[in-house]
């Protein structure tokens, strides 16, 4: 499963700035909807576009990388309820 990982990805942006970044910020910069923003930072089976991972990047200057997290979850067995 991808995890978007922006709280991290905002988390290093400031840290690399010195600068406060705030949903409203990235909101503004990037032309996303602030709920869309906190979709992403909050709901782990968000499930954005290639170009919202691209505006996030290029506002926060980072590689898709640090902004996504894959994690390998486990198959059940054939006849097993999912």
């Amino acid at each position: 499963m991808l995890r978007v990982r922006l709280r991290e990805a905002i988390a290093l942006a400031e840290k690399r700035t010195g600068e406060r970044v705030t949903y409203d910020f990235l909101a503004r910069s990037t032309g996303l909807s602030r709920a869309t923003i906190e979709a992403l930072a909050s709901r782990p089976g968000y499930n954005p576009r290639l170009s919202t991972i691209e505006r996030l990047c290029e506002v926060l200057e980072i590689n898709p990388g640090d902004l996504l997290e894959w994690t390998v979850e486990s198959r059940s067995e054939p006849g097993e309820d999912v």
